[in-house]
């Protein structure tokens, strides 16, 4: 496993797996990873942090590019790139198949995703990649605290919204489900060169998620209710300001987290499933249950 210079790897070590320092920005540290390995699952990205678009750019696209070039040198069997479903836009409001149009929000981290995305379609086209491309919901499990941690802390606090309705589909996949599609990538020869969305094809509302969290970790449902439009315009407004500031702290609200959250974003596996045999594990419900646990006891009361 590549992971950062100065990243805490031993948890990982402890287990028995090989740690390789590297970035993916730097290609000259990406020579010995690769060196005899079979297949590439290419993860990392930037994301949820609040940087500007080259860094971005840097990561996403000219990492991916890097991680490809690298991969075609070492002759790997296949290489899994793990794209997003933000990809297609959001809030389409219809299931989105893999073959629409990628028209991602003009943001850094879904723009970035979709560029890196169309770079690894074109190395497959033009050079031979043997890639497959994975578009994977909002994963979550036991240890997320990019995206459950922050909810439950927020839902504990009081603090946390439902947007519009509440109606609303939430892109969610438990981790293992994303694991099994993955895998499954990997190991169909006929996946080469393909894209797949892999995620859960029972979605949880808004309303239904916010509930289900609260009553896991033992705290009442968000009460505030506030109308889509006008969070929308409001996370415009405060992604300008922080612009024209340079602030580095992300604004409360950001046009990415309100259509995330309030907008309807439902993805087709269809596709993954007739191809690939891939088929969701697990209840999103009960993964709830599972992450829950994991955040009480890291976050005992």
């Amino acid at each position: 496993m590549l992971t950062l210079p100065g990243e805490n790897a031993s948890w990982l070590e402890d287990r028995g797996v090989a740690i390789h320092r590297g970035d993916i920005r730097q290609p000259e540290t990406l020579t010995e990873p690769l060196c005899g390995v079979d297949a590439v699952f290419h993860l990392a990205a930037m994301m949820g942090v609040w940087r500007p678009m080259e860094d971005y750019y840097a990561v996403n696209v000219t990492g991916t590019e890097n991680v490809c070039q690298a991969a075609l040198k070492a002759g790997v069997r296949r290489l899994v790139h793990i794209s997003s479903w933000t990809v297609y836009g959001m809030n389409l409001r219809h299931p989105a198949t893999e073959d629409l149009p990628l028209a991602p929000l003009e943001e850094p981290y879904a723009k970035t995703k979709a560029l890196g995305d169309e770079l690894v379609q074109r190395m497959i086209a033009s050079e031979g990649l043997p890639a497959v491309i994975i578009r994977p919901g909002t994963f979550f499990g036991p240890g997320d605290r990019l995206h459950f941690g922050r909810i439950a802390d927020r839902i504990r606090a009081g603090t946390w919204i439902t947007i519009g309705s509440g109606r609303n589909a939430l892109p969610f996949v438990y981790v293992t489900d994303v694991v099994q599609g993955l895998m499954l990538a990997c190991e169909h020869d006929s996946a080469v060169g393909h894209a797949y969305n892999i995620t859960n094809d029972q979605p949880l509302t808004q309303q239904e998620a916010w509930n289900s969290i609260a009553y896991e970790i033992g705290a009442r449902p968000p009460r505030v209710r506030l109308p889509y439009r006008a969070l929308f315009a409001a996370g415009y407004v405060a992604e300008q300001v922080a612009k024209l500031t340079r602030s580095k702290t992300q604004p409360v609200v950001t046009r990415l987290g309100v259509m995330l959250f309030g907008g309807d974003n439902r993805h087709s596996i269809e596709k993954a499933q007739r191809e690939l045999g891939y088929a969701p594990q697990m209840p999103l419900r009960e993964g709830v249950r599972l992450a829950a646990d994991w955040y009480r006891e890291q976050n005992p009361r």
